[in-house]
C-alpha cells in the first residue's frame, strides 16, 4: 500500500510540474519593442499604418468593383460617384439638356443622367 501511495504522489507531482511547460510566456503590457503590441497580425508595423494600409486596400477593391458596375435605368447611383468630380456640363459634351433636378455624370466613358432628388438613373449614353 505504501508503494502505491508513493507512486501516485510522484506521478502527480511529475504531471503537475510538466503542465507548467505547456503555458506560454508571460508578457507585460509595457513591452512596445514589437511595434504596437500583440493586437494586430503584422507585428512589425504600428497600428496606424496597418489601419491606413487596410483601408486603402478596401477602397481599391471597392473602386474596382464599381468600375465593373453595369448601369441600368431605374437603378440608384452609388454614393461613390455622386461627387462634383464626376459631374459634367451637358453643353461641353453635346448631351441633351437635363430637366429640372437632373444632372449628367461621366463614369467610365458613360454619360449617366441622374435624378438629383432620389439619385435614380434616368438615362445612359455610352460613347
Amino acid at each position: 500500500m505504501k508503494k502505491i501511495f508513493i507512486i501516485l504522489v510522484l506521478g502527480s507531482t511529475t504531471l503537475l510540474s510538466s503542465m507548467g511547460s505547456f503555458a506560454g510566456p508571460h508578457f507585460d503590457g509595457d513591452d512596445d519593442s514589437r511595434g504596437g503590441g500583440w493586437q494586430g497580425r503584422n507585428f512589425d508595423r504600428p497600428d496606424d499604418e496597418n489601419r491606413i494600409r487596410e483601408r486603402r486596400m478596401r477602397e481599391e477593391r471597392g473602386v474596382e468593383r464599381l468600375k465593373q458596375h453595369r448601369w441600368q435605368a431605374g437603378y440608384v447611383m452609388p454614393q461613390h460617384y455622386r461627387g462634383n468630380g464626376y459631374k459634367v456640363d451637358y453643353k461641353d459634351n453635346n448631351l441633351p439638356r437635363p430637366g429640372r433636378n437632373e444632372q449628367w455624370y461621366k463614369i467610365n466613358n458613360d454619360f449617366i443622367l441622374v435624378n438629383s432628388d432620389d439619385n435614380s438613373i434616368i438615362r445612359i449614353m455610352g460613347f
